[in-house]
């Protein structure tokens, strides 16, 4: 027995897992981010905590609750549990498996030499062992196979935490963008309703047109029709940011109003082929070619024999007390070797299958690299043109609200008809609408920036995820005294 154990373990350290070893594909990555503006070399925005990135306070309260309570992650987190799992199910294999059996029956021996048949009771009771010595490495790629899936799993997991921190400052960012719509639809419609009761004014005292009135009637209830629309709008916004943090519906506290919210300095993206290092779409994507890479190996290993050690030791009585007293006398030891002859192209085929697997795996990782290159350079374009944007908007506004105050100026001493001033007004509502929604655009695009560099890499666990904890401030007069060094001690 001990001989037999001893040849298994030389056995198995000497087997070589057969199959092909994991390479990574080849991967040209471009020398920068191709943008029309170019970037100076420096840390990257994904070297920074997402708390770092968003600074409003209402914003990280409502991240940090979508942390812990988004149902999403939760299930992530499940996976990830189920995959770590599956390794010890794989492992378990190249471990010997011990059992037990019992066995009661009672029988008839019709023919018994030299007497009459007899009816008796046998109980038997054994200990049971099976090892299979994992020559080829079946085992063993089995297990690598596991292991992939279960850090694709831990991937998967950080990029949801990823895509929810991006995506709740996305939706956030969208809330504050109606809440500046509405707030300046009402600006508007206390505009439009001046103009109207100064239009009404002049027409009553025999000075003006009924033609102005109603052109200015008309223009204040196309603005006040938004409002409604607006606070239904705000509503599904809130809504859309419930369902991120895990909770039924209700109001969402703001923090601070769009116009306040500010931009990240201009950090650099950092290197192209630091993505694939820190994104976790393309982490995940690598793990699972890893994975399919040792199925492969799996399914090599089904072509060799299988070699196995099986044991027995126990006993057998007609009687139970003899049995569980008497020496035990049931045992055996047995090698086994097994393998396939003809399979009708069942292993061949599981081979091809698995290879497919691998050289799909290979074209999705591919793929989404190229994809993240692309998506990378195209919010870096885009944040360079919004910011051209935006500059080029505020200095519209602040034209039009000139030519809105000269309109009524003119209107009031006789130099400009009611048209200039509707007019001027009109086009005031679009562009302030406008300067909203490019500063959205700005502060949505480092959030998806942020998403596409893979921010937040360092933060290794779900609770580094997490908004640290303020420091406690100490009260006034309070204050701990310094430590003494060794040199006032020994003075003392």
């Amino acid at each position: 027995m001990n001989r037999l154990i001893a040849l298994a373990i030389a056995l198995l350290c000497v087997g070589c897992p057969v199959g092909p070893d994991y390479k990574a594909p080849d991967i040209h990555e471009p020398e920068s981010f191709r943008v029309d503006v170019p970037v100076e070399k420096g840390a990257s925005l994904a070297d920074l905590p997402w708390w770092k990135v968003f600074e409003d306070p209402e914003l990280q309260k409502l991240v940090n609750r979508a942390i812990r309570e988004n149902l999403n992650l939760r299930a992530a987190a499940a996976r990830v549990e189920q995959s770590r799992a599956f390794i010890g199910v794989a492992r378990s294999q190249l471990l010997p498996q011990v059992g037990y059996s019992g066995d009661f029956s009672r029988q008839r021996a019709p023919f018994r030499p030299g007497g009459q048949p007899q009816t008796y009771n046998l109980f038997t009771g054994a200990f049971n062992l099976a090892w299979e010595i994992d020559l080829w490495g079946r085992i063993r790629r089995s297990s690598e196979a596991a292991e992939a899936q279960f850090w694709a799993a831990e991937e998967a997991q950080r990029g949801i935490l990823l895509s929810l921190v991006s995506g709740v400052a996305e939706a956030y960012f969208q809330l504050l963008k109606l809440d500046r719509e509405k707030a300046i639809a009402e600006e508007t419609v206390l505009a439009f309703q001046k103009s109207l009761d100064l239009f009404q004014q002049r027409y009553e005292g025999g000075v003006g047109s009924e033609l102005a009135v109603a052109r200015a009637e008309a223009a204040l209830a196309d603005v006040a029709s938004l409002v409604p629309s607006l606070d239904a709008q705000i509503v599904v916004a809130e809504n859309v940011l419930n369902v991120l943090l895990g909770q039924n519906p209700a109001e969402i506290t703001r923090g601070k109003p769009l116009a306040d919210q500010k931009t990240v300095p201009e950090i650099p993206a950092g290197i192209p082929s630091e993505l694939l290092q820190r994104r976790p779409d393309l982490k995940q994507a690598e793990d699972r070619m890893i994975s399919a890479n040792a199925s492969v190996g799996v399914s090599v290993a089904n072509f060799f024999p299988r070699i196995g050690l099986s044991s027995l030791y126990g006993s057998a009585s007609t009687d139970l007390s003899d049995m569980l007293n008497g020496t035990p006398g049931v045992w055996n030891i047995a090698a086994a070797l097994s393998g396939p002859i003809f399979t009708g192209g069942l292993n061949y085929r599981q081979y091809q299958a698995q290879v497919a697997a691998w050289e799909v795996e290979v074209a999705v990782f591919e793929q989404a690299v190229l994809e993240a290159f692309a998506e990378v350079s195209n919010l870096l374009t885009i944040q360079y043109s919004l910011r051209a944007q935006r500059e080029e908007r505020e200095r519209s506004v602040r034209a039009l609200e000139n030519a809105v105050d000269l309109s009524f100026l003119r209107y009031e001493i006789g130099l400009a008809n009611y048209f200039e001033v509707i007019d001027a007004q009109q086009e005031l509502f679009p562009a302030q609408i406008n300067l909203a929604r490019t500063r959205t655009q700005q502060l949505t695009v480092i959030a998806q920036l942020y998403r596409a560099l893979g921010g937040g890499w360092e933060l290794q666990t779900t609770e580094a995820w997490e908004l640290p904890k303020p420091s406690p401030t100490p009260a006034v007069g309070t204050e701990a005294s310094p430590k003494p060094t060794p040199a006032a001690v020994i003075s003392d």
